[in-house]
């Protein structure tokens, strides 16, 4: 198999064709945990999933990003920043919040390379994630442009960019490593 989302495909085919001699046997498709012998449910329904969701209230943080800037909120009263951005306060939800921006130089805290991704990640050549701690002390958390891990090392110089991820063609940030 080439890719996750074929090998995941192939399990898939091999649980209903499985499921489909249980109904056979026993009427229902009921399938056995190896490791636990717990009764399992295989449903065959196959469900694709697309949602819509409310982003009013953080709008501003995607109408930024189309103009090259990471927006994060900060509560008025403790001065916390809060990133990914949050309309609330988590230490006081009465507390008011204002946008600020976010500088786009850091340093790489740790990273880990995805090589089990989820199925709608299928899609991807194995991907680095990594946590970058900016100039002002948040912590973001994002792909991190770099295909060898082996060039990584926890306090590099990282800048945030700004970049269409494809072929969703959205527009997101990603932690790029600065080359010294």
């Amino acid at each position: 198999m080439s890719n996750q989302r074929e090998q995941a495909d192939a399990f898939l085919a091999q649980m209903d064709q499985f499921a489909n001699m249980m109904k056979q046997s026993i009427g229902v498709p009921v399938l056995l945990d190896q490791k636990t012998g717990v009764a399992l449910w295989w449903d065959q329904r196959e469900i694709k999933l697309r949602f819509v969701i409310s982003v009013e209230k953080i709008r501003k943080f995607f109408e930024a990003l189309s103009e090259g800037k990471l927006l994060a909120t900060k509560c008025k009263k403790s001065g916390k920043i809060l990133f990914p951005p949050q309309v609330d306060c988590p230490d006081d939800p009465e507390d008011e919040v204002e946008w600020v921006e976010l500088p786009k130089e850091g340093e790489l805290v740790t990273w880990t390379v995805i090589y089990v991704k989820p199925y709608s990640f299928g899609h991807y050549n194995d991907y680095t994630v990594g946590i970058a701690k900016l100039t002002n002390g948040v912590q973001i958390l994002a792909w991190v442009r770099e295909t060898d891990p082996s060039k990584l090392k926890v306090g590099q110089k990282v800048k945030i960019e700004i970049v269409k991820r494809e072929p969703e063609g959205y527009l997101t940030y990603e932690i790029v490593p600065v080359q010294e």
